[in-house]
């Protein structure tokens, strides 16, 4: 058979299968809207999101998928045929920390897809009074980095809000060197925010050790901002480059390539068990010998692993501290659940911030 014969075959397969794919992701679709009008007839509007029926499709797929396609991309499909077909039940508002092209912005996009309705806000608070006033049903904030520890802003604001967190995205942090221009050698400034400088310091002094470096407020704001300089890059992520139709000049040039975000998912409903879950605590107990190791000591006696811990101060009296806690397993499990009534026995302040599904993508 001819080289032309042979691949005039594999493209009508192809085009066979593409043709079967639209039919099953039509049903789908169809399937998704005889879900919501169900959900509709019982007065359950608010619930056509389930955030723990997503992370057990995304699983799944998971398991079951063969090849070639890694895991990864198998999910991060499905995650956006999951946004399509939500999207014509109800599309989702969410607030995150602007502007549209940061890591925040890539963490929305990872965990509800790019069929939503995005809500950039000026600040952290800002997201936490758009999703509790309902104007967005959900909102992301950064909680921590692998590097340079915990954002104690999202920390403090949890303590006064009322809200709870629906899930959690990791976001793997990428740095890449953005322009208009095809070489290096052109770039004479480099704009970012101050934290992505210092995290590309090496590469930047190797590879463009003459460069002005110049912080701005965000690196979607830099990558914005050379987007019509000449003789300008930027360094800034995957959404921001898109955003702004830059070229990638370099990518991957941060100093350390494991530095990672956790952001979590916040909003006002309870998220059932999906099988693999966290729970997020506050607690606080008097500044006593021994009160913390009381504190931790249901459970250990419960067998229940503690991930996180982390201290904030109280603001309302002084040297006295609430705790953040992340635990392994749903708050509706049998051992989490004998482990919180035994915390909330030691504790002046308890409250469940959330049990949500572990991250999946």
């Amino acid at each position: 058979m001819s080289e032309a014969k042979e691949l005039n075959g594999l493209r009508e397969r192809i085009d066979a299968v593409d043709a079967q794919l639209l039919e099953l992701i039509s049903e789908r679709a169809r399937c998704a809207e005889e879900v919501a009008q169900v959900k509709r007839a019982a007065g359950a509007d608010s619930d056509l999101y389930r955030p723990e029926r997503e992370a057990q499709v995304l699983r799944r797929v998971q398991a079951e998928n063969k090849g070639p396609l890694s895991d990864e991309t198998v999910a991060r499909l499905f995650r956006e045929i999951m946004s399509a077909c939500l999207a014509l039940e109800a599309q989702l508002r969410i607030a995150f920390l602007g502007p549209e092209g940061t890591y925040t912005h890539g963490a929305v996009l990872k965990h509800f897809g790019r069929d939503t309705a995005l809500a950039p806000m000026n600040s952290l608070p800002d997201v936490f009074r758009e999703v509790e006033s309902g104007s967005c049903q959900y909102g992301v904030v950064p909680i921590e980095n692998s590097t340079e520890g915990m954002v104690s802003h999202t920390l403090d604001l949890f303590v006064q809000s009322p809200l709870k967190v629906c899930g959690e995205v990791l976001v793997r942090i990428h740095h890449h060197l953005l322009s208009t221009h095809d070489e290096v050698e052109q770039i004479k400034r480099v704009y970012a925010h101050q934290q992505a400088l210092a995290q590309c310091r090496r590469w930047l002094d190797v590879n463009l050790p003459k460069a002005e470096l110049i912080a701005l407020s965000s690196n979607a704001e830099a990558a914005r901002h050379v987007a019509g300089e000449d003789g300008a890059a930027a360094i800034a992520g995957d959404t921001a480059a898109e955003l702004y139709g830059l070229k990638m000049l370099r990518r991957n040039i941060e100093d350390h390539p494991d530095n990672t975000t956790r952001f979590l998912v916040i909003g006002t409903q309870a998220v059932p068990p999906s099988g693999e879950d966290k729970t997020t605590v506050l607690v606080s107990t008097p500044n006593r010998p021994g009160a913390l190791h009381r504190l931790l000591t249901p459970l250990a006696l419960n067998s229940v692993s503690m991930t996180r811990i982390e201290s904030r101060p109280s603001r309302c009296v002084n040297w006295e501290y609430v705790y953040f806690l992340d635990i392994e397993g749903h708050a509706d499990a049998a051992e989490v659940k004998a482990a919180l009534a035994g915390l909330r026995q030691e504790s002046d302040l308890f409250r469940i911030l959330g049990a949500y599904p572990r991250a999946v993508l």
